[in-house]
């Protein structure tokens, strides 16, 4: 039982080894082995872990012997790093939006929550990116506080040049 169980422990090891140095040896390396280890780890680790349990608890809890247990070790081994396998290939394909840029704020409408003097400073509502936005707004003629407004320029990353929406 001690070979099951140091099984299982080292399989656990070596998968909080995985995450915690995780690029670390392609990093030494200098990028010779990018994704080399992609997903591989995680494999071996889920594989070592089951197999060693599995076999610790059949060995434990049964009369079957060392061949049943391991047997039993392996196929659930087989199962959870295919599982591994399978959860980490859906991880890397997920993808996020890209990050909004300032220039995707032109053309934006929204509406004034703080009335814009001429040449003066105020603040707008906008969406971006599905996310409600409060920024500064500048702009030349004076912009009454509930109008709506479209953006024609970033001015910095907390305040845009706005023009009012004309109808």
């Amino acid at each position: 039982m001690t070979w099951f169980l140091s099984l299982g422990i080292a399989g656990i090891v070596l998968l909080v080894l995985s995450l915690v140095f995780d690029g670390v040896l392609e990093g030494v390396f200098g990028g010779a082995l990018e994704g080399l280890f992609d997903g591989l780890l995680p494999v071996v680790a889920g594989f070592l872990s089951m197999f060693g349990f599995s076999g610790a608890i059949v060995l434990g809890c049964t009369d079957l012997g060392h061949g049943a247990a391991t047997g039993v070790g392996a196929v659930s081994g087989v199962l959870a790093g295919w599982l591994a396998w399978k959860f980490s290939r859906a991880l890397m394909r997920d993808q996020t939006d890209a990050t909004p840029r300032q220039e995707d704020l032109i053309g934006t409408a929204g509406s004034v929550v703080t009335a814009i003097p001429a040449d003066g400073y105020g603040e707008v509502l906008i969406r971006l990116a599905g996310h409600r936005v409060k920024l500064a707004a500048k702009s030349a003629v004076p912009v009454a506080r509930g109008a709506e407004i479209w953006v024609e320029a970033p001015l910095s990353s907390t305040s845009v040049a706005v023009r009012p929406i004309e109808r």
